[in-house]
């Protein structure tokens, strides 16, 4: 459980660094953009992999892909819209493969609208969970 804190927490820090990059985000500027989804990017990594070590405390072992990991916290009811967090996972693949910035500004539409919701009520869903404590 003291690693599944320590991802937790730095899992809610990194969301943090993802709202602020939002407060500044404007569709204008590209380098503000790349920002926002390399944020996007870390962040969705910390979430699924929070997710993984949560499980594994609980004993579920074998799940080692996003996908996996995924579709059992929807199983699980800690997400609870599973097509919008497989959304998420295409989005944050096809960033760090190619760069279009038709796609980059559509994928930051999807942070800004949607993705950075479902990974606050995400973090909520594990700290009620779990009993964590955030220390600032």
């Amino acid at each position: 459980m003291k690693e599944n804190r320590s991802k937790l927490h730095n899992f809610i820090k990194a969301l943090d660094r993802l709202k602020e990059g939002l407060l500044q985000y404007n569709d204008e500027n590209e380098l503000l953009r790349d920002g926002l989804i390399q944020r996007f990017e870390f962040t969705f990594e910390l979430a699924w992999k929070t997710l993984k070590e949560l499980f594994e405390d609980e004993g579920l072992m074998g799940l080692n892909s996003p996908k996996s990991v995924l579709k059992e916290a929807f199983s699980a009811g800690i997400i609870e819209n599973e097509k919008l967090w497989l959304d998420m996972l295409v989005d944050r693949n096809s960033t760090s493969h190619m760069y279009s910035e038709s796609n980059a500004i559509e994928i930051c539409k999807n942070i800004k609208e949607e993705y950075t919701k479902a990974l606050e009520d995400l973090k909520d869903k594990i700290i009620r969970r779990i009993g964590y404590i955030e220390d600032k």
